[in-house]
């Protein structure tokens, strides 16, 4: 398949620029095969089940947007794509010119850090000689800027740093929300779990490469990024016995699934934990995901690739269509799907 069968045309004011005023009132869109059924978020127990499963990724972003200059002065912007530990990290870097191993990188307010290696396109940076009663984390809390994705254009507030998080945030490690999650209140998840629904947790923390664009024309020639995920044992227990039982599992959020499909390619949650590039496109055959609840995503984005290879391609196409004519809000602080899998698959 080209990269050109999955674009499509968005309104620029179709983008949601802030979150709804309140959390959880946005729409959801039923998506079943030609059934399109406009709906909104509170809605969504009445489209599930007791015995369902929903699994949802607890990661938690850090302020992973770091700004300075080098020794020589010239300026530089870093943004954190995975914490290695308490001092190091992977890091995008922004640079008239690239720092060179062994350079250091002074941060706003008054952080240092050494670039020890090149990576790949990521660079590593190292904390410890300058500051080391502090780790990593505690550094961003002081001095990063929260990554809000590239299509939103305001300077983070104290608003995003309570939106752009799930209500069930615990995990620090992520650089963009798992956005499909943010739908979600404390009074919605008691109201399921009263109903039957259990609710599990996985950890997968999304990195800056989720943004990345598809620089390849055939897909079957584009390599994914890396992240690194966990599935707690009480997750796995409640997985297979659902699947024992012929009750669904649906995914919240397509970081929820990857990890989930990810665990699972030589078997049901084979690999519990590790470091996963998987690419879902069309043809991929889903192993344990039954329904997935998601947000609306990019043109020619492998995420919108995901959708089609779960809802089915020319479903995709018709829901996003609908989507656009009726107005939807689009992204991260955005409307919401509740998907089917493709009949057959």
């Amino acid at each position: 398949m080209q990269i050109s069968d999955f674009d499509y045309e968005l309104p620029e004011q179709l983008i949601a620029q802030f979150p709804p005023q309140t959390r959880g009132t946005s729409r959801l869109l039923h998506v079943a095969g030609a059934a399109l059924d406009d709906r909104v978020f509170t809605e969504l127990p009445a489209l599930l089940q007791a015995g369902d499963v929903l699994v949802f990724n607890d990661t938690k972003v850090i302020k992973a947007r770091l700004f300075g200059e080098k020794a020589s002065g010239g300026k530089i912007e870093a943004l954190i794509e995975r914490v290695l530990g308490e001092h190091q990290a992977l890091a995008h870097i922004k640079a008239s010119k690239a720092p060179k191993p062994g350079n250091l990188l002074h941060f706003q307010g008054g952080f240092i850090a050494e670039m020890t290696e090149r990576q790949g396109d990521l660079f590593k940076l190292d904390f410890s000689a300058a500051h080391p009663d502090l780790t990593v984390l505690d550094i961003l809390e002081q001095s990063g800027l929260l990554p809000l994705p590239p299509y939103i254009t305001h300077i983070p507030d104290e608003e995003d740093a309570k939106r752009y998080q799930t209500v069930y945030a615990r995990d620090p490690g992520a650089v963009a929300a798992p956005t499909a999650g943010l739908h979600f209140t404390d009074d919605l998840l008691e109201q399921l779990r009263a109903m039957g629904v259990k609710t599990c947790f996985l950890t997968l923390h999304v990195g800056a490469g989720t943004f990345m664009p598809v620089r390849v024309d055939n897909i079957a020639e584009h390599v994914m990024h890396h992240e690194r995920y966990r599935i707690p044992a009480d997750t796995q227990a409640a997985i297979r016995e659902a699947k024992a039982q012929g009750r669904r599992v649906i995914a919240v959020g397509t970081t929820s699934l990857r990890a989930l499909e990810a665990s699972s390619q030589t078997g049901l949650l084979a690999e519990p934990e590790g470091d996963t590039n998987i690419f879902i496109k069309p043809g991929y055959q889903f192993k344990v995901v039954d329904r997935l609840i998601t947000n609306f995503h990019l043109p020619k984005s492998t995420l919108l690739m995901l959708v089609a290879a779960f809802a089915g391609f020319d479903t995709m196409r018709a829901a996003y269509a609908h989507a656009v004519a009726q107005q939807y809000r689009f992204f991260s602080y955005g409307d919401s799907m509740l998907l089917e899998p493709e009949q057959g698959a």
